[in-house]
């Protein structure tokens, strides 16, 4: 039997269907607990096999020759037999050819899920968990799992291995096609500038999730989920204007263990906007499995200043601030172990890069993380993928030994089966010596950390280090922010970093999500000046117990409210003109009254800052002028 296993598992459009020999074409449809999505599973002997996704009953997108080609060249271009269609066949004979075409396609089970959990730390405090499930069988070679879930539908395979039986993929065959030549948010690095283009103009690489925006709705999501030991998936142009391929970065080896081996999710997420989209990224969390930590108690979100002097004097001085500030972390960021590009750098020493610290002012990190811990605040370790390919298993006893709190990874390798794997699984070996990880640089979490929540945050997004325009901002609100975190890099002082005003400033700590969230990434200690509008900084928490989108244009502008306990803090960020909008409070409780704070551009001085007191309820609606490139920033809690 082939090993190939293109599985054309997916759908034409039905009026082919009544063209097809016999009608033996059988439909398995599954649809969500709300009723909001469904999918359609059509298998049969047909040419080519293909499916629909429904949102609120309308057609979103069509999926078509979901499978694989292997190393070899071989793959199964031929239909999926229907297992009505193959009981029919009266003899051995005739049944062993069909087998051989492409498998029997049989719905194996069917499972319904209405669950809810807590995650340790997050944008919301309980996460709804609904979704109902089909697996196909083909052949005995391989299972397609289908979900379909209240926020979208998702799918993956689960290859049989035999024993030392590797199987290679060189390519996913998996295309998604479009009824229109629909805009989209398109860009090619994960810390890269968006562009909105038709999808006849997506070039090879695009990078997920991709936010795709049908004219009159609704905004449509494709992704990856649970990328664990596998090739990273982007998308490339298909054969039609329309169309849309998977591309993975490189082969993939699947071991021979004898066990079955599943691969990454792919899902499509619709909304009647890309805010309500925002607000349902945890489905990604749930495409991945529960936590691997039992006792999670230690793991500590919190806001943190990079060191940047490399000396013992300056980082004192940054556990001062932290901890005047209300911030949890301090870090010590390159050059404190050696230059960072340098292979023969041991980061089990502290041999300080003198390109870095020219002054002869050793420095001291034992007595710095004593001081640190005397007071209260963590210290973090910044270490290049360099050290840790080759130091990692000696460097995480020692620095749980030197009582350090986590490690921020730096420009580690992505994309390839073999360094996904290799991240994971230094992940998973951080979690045991109870560390915290921050990975910088290129790579996207695809919902990893539900299962290692010490994976606090990643990079993957283009914050203040790349010197972002408004519009920038305004854009990743709505299209980056769908997968999860993004350590952003926050600053205040060095305002060359950012184009918009101070408060378009404040506002971003609200409407980017970080569990670890660095603020003042460019500045020192000694700048601030007691400035009142920072107190929004200080008093900000950085996980939640609830997350709400409630206003947004892609490039535009997007208002943010996340609440912890009965606090809401609020967020707009605003690109172009000047622009008022209205902003309704009937998310408060009814009968309650609020004390709102209140920070405002002021219009024609971008560095200032306006703050108001105002008393708030349910039925306040606000007038927002919002300056060019500006933004507003709330604080409302609840008056005695």
């Amino acid at each position: 039997m082939s090993r190939l296993l293109l599985l054309a598992f997916f759908f034409v459009p039905f009026s082919c269907f009544s063209d097809v020999a016999e009608a033996l074409v059988t439909i398995h449809p599954l649809e969500s607990p709300n009723k909001e999505f469904k999918v359609d599973i059509g298998i049969g002997p047909v040419d080519q096999t293909s499916g629909q996704v429904y949102y609120k009953g309308k057609k979103i997108l069509e999926l078509h020759n979901l499978g694989f080609e292997l190393a070899n060249g071989e793959f199964v271009p031929t239909p999926l037999i229907s297992k009505e269609f193959f009981e029919k066949r009266r003899t051995a004979e005739e049944k062993a050819v069909l087998w051989k075409r492409g498998g029997v396609g049989v719905t194996e089970r069917s499972q319904f899920v209405r669950n809810s959990w807590k995650p340790p730390y997050g944008e919301r405090d309980t996460i709804p968990e609904n979704y109902s499930e089909s697996v196909v069988t083909y052949g005995g070679m391989m299972k397609i799992i289908f979900r379909a879930y209240d926020e979208g539908v998702a799918f993956c395979y689960e290859f049989e291995t035999k024993e030392n039986e590797p199987i290679t993929l060189k390519r996913e065959l998996t295309e998604f096609f479009f009824d229109g030549d629909y805009p989209c948010w398109a860009v090619y690095s994960a810390q890269g500038v968006y562009e909105q283009v038709p999808l006849s103009k997506v070039k090879k690489g695009c990078e997920r999730p991709l936010l795709v925006e049908v004219p009159d709705g609704p905004a449509i999501s494709l992704g990856e989920a649970r990328l664990v030991d596998f090739a990273r998936m982007k998308f490339q142009p298909g054969e039609k204007p329309t169309q849309l391929t998977a591309s993975l970065d490189g082969n993939v080896v699947i071991q021979g263990t004898g066990k079955p081996y599943r691969s990454p999710w792919r899902f499509v997420m619709a909304a009647d906007h890309p805010g309500k989209l925002v607000e349902h990224n945890y489905m990604l969390l749930n495409l991945n499995d529960p936590s691997a930590i039992a006792d999670t108690s230690w793991i500590k979100p919190g806001k943190v200043i990079r060191e940047v002097t490399l000396t013992t004097e300056g980082g004192k001085a940054c556990v001062d601030f932290a901890l005047d500030r209300n911030l949890q972390y301090i870090e010590y960021d390159a050059g404190w172990y050696g230059h960072e590009y340098d292979d023969a750098s041991d980061a089990t020493t502290v041999t300080v890069d003198p390109k870095r610290n020219p002054k002869p002012d050793p420095l001291d990190l034992p007595a710095v993380l004593e001081y640190a811990k005397s007071k209260g605040i963590g210290v973090l370790l910044y270490v290049n993928r360099r050290a840790l390919e080759k130091q990692l298993d000696e460097l995480l006893p020692l620095y749980k030994k030197w009582g350090v709190s986590g490690i921020k990874y730096g420009f580690v390798n992505v994309g390839s089966q073999q360094w996904t794997t290799w991240l994971h699984d230094a992940l998973a070996k951080t979690a045991k010596y109870e560390l915290v990880v921050d990975v910088h640089d290129e790579y996207r979490s695809t919902g990893w950390e539900r299962t290692y929540p010490n994976l606090l945050t990643v990079e993957g997004i283009g914050g203040n280090e790349i010197r972002p325009t408004t519009q920038h901002n305004c854009t990743l609100a709505l299209t980056r922010t769908l997968c999860g975190a993004g350590d952003y890099t926050h600053c205040w002082y060095q305002t060359d970093t950012y184009k918009g005003t101070r408060t378009h400033q404040l506002a971003t700590v609200v409407v980017f999500y970080s569990p670890l969230q660095f603020h003042f990434w460019y500045d020192r200690p000694q700048s601030y000046k007691t400035e009142p509008e920072l107190d929004f900084w200080k008093t900000i928490p950085t996980v939640w117990n609830e997350t709400r989108v409630l206003n947004g244009e892609v490039g535009k502008y997007a208002t943010f409210a996340r609440r912890t306990g009965d606090e809401w803090y609020i967020g707009t960020i605003s690109s172009g003109e000047k622009r008022t909008l209205k902003l309704p409070l009937d998310f408060l409780d009814k009968g309650k009254k609020y004390e709102a704070t209140h920070y405002s551009d002021v219009i024609e001085e971008r560095l200032k800052v306006r703050i108001d007191r105002k008393p708030v309820d349910a039925n306040t609606v606000l007038d927002l002028t919002i300056a060019p490139e500006g933004g507003v920033a709330l604080r409302i809690i609840p008056l005695p």
